[in-house]
């Protein structure tokens, strides 16, 4: 009786501006994830890039997979991690799980899209390395009017990552959503 009287609850109303940064947190299990995935669904397919679905090519070098100047590549991915130059020559498919996360936001970064979901944000990165991806993330988004949408149970990146909404999740009860002050 207890497990199934204490479902996840996944209803919740919340206000999203363009360029906005919003977070959703809570233990695993909590419903993050669903709660991430009908967030994408009220969106264009046009509009948003999921980082979970962007390919590992084998065939050519991290640096090799961004469009665009040199220089602008070489900071986008030295701002997720992936600037030195064992990352830049390596294969996408030959890096390890925590890499390929970074190169996977990267890319979506990278897309030009309104709209960025990254499930599991910075879930299987170190303390240090998280923090530092979270706030460029932000960065990154501010700079170009990106609203990204994360979900993750790391609440210790709340800092570093600045987000204008939090969605708490939990196992009893409808979502908390915080709004940081409005622009």
């Amino acid at each position: 009786d207890r497990l199934t009287d204490g479902a996840p609850v996944h209803a919740c109303r919340v206000e999203i501006r363009a360029g906005d940064i919003v977070f959703i947190t809570g233990p695993s299990g909590s419903g993050k994830s669903v709660l991430l995935r009908e967030l994408q669904r009220c969106v264009p397919a046009a509009d948003a890039i999921d980082a979970a679905g962007i390919p590992l090519p084998e065939s050519q070098s991290v640096l090799d997979c961004f469009d665009g100047d040199l220089i602008t590549s070489l900071r986008l991915l030295g701002s997720v991690g992936l600037g030195d130059v064992f990352a830049m020559l390596n294969r996408p498919c030959r890096l390890s799980a925590g890499q390929q996360h970074r190169f996977r936001l990267a890319r979506a970064l990278a897309a030009g899209k309104p709209f960025v979901f990254a499930d599991e944000f910075c879930s299987e990165l170190d303390r240090i390395t998280a923090a530092t991806v979270a706030f460029n993330a932000h960065r990154q988004a501010r700079q170009t009017g990106t609203t990204l949408i994360a979900a993750s149970s790391r609440d210790d990146i709340l800092i570093d990552l600045a987000p204008d909404v939090v969605i708490a999740k939990d196992f009893a009860g409808p979502a908390q959503v915080i709004y940081r002050t409005r622009r």
